[in-house]
């Protein structure tokens, strides 16, 4: 089995412009793509439990976070 490689000129970021995207956590994984995202020019909030680190830390990196229930609803992709 062959793999498919997309590269950037395969995804047109265009079509996500205006939506909200959620990333839920803000762990290893969460900040990696929601820093990602953001860079790419995507806007990103992040829902996390209140008071935890993950919510400081994405605050600190300049993210609107907000509780998980209120993100999801929030967003348009999670």
């Amino acid at each position: 089995m062959v793999a498919k490689i997309f590269r950037d000129k395969d995804a047109d970021l265009a079509l996500l412009k205006d939506e909200v995207v959620a990333v839920i956590g803000y762990g290893t994984q969460g900040t990696s793509r929601a820093l990602n995202m953001r860079d790419s020019g995507l806007k990103v909030i992040v829902g996390a439990d209140n008071g935890h680190t993950d919510w400081t830390r994405a605050v600190k990196d300049g993210f609107e976070v907000m509780v998980v229930e209120d993100a999801a609803k929030r967003c348009e992709y999670l």
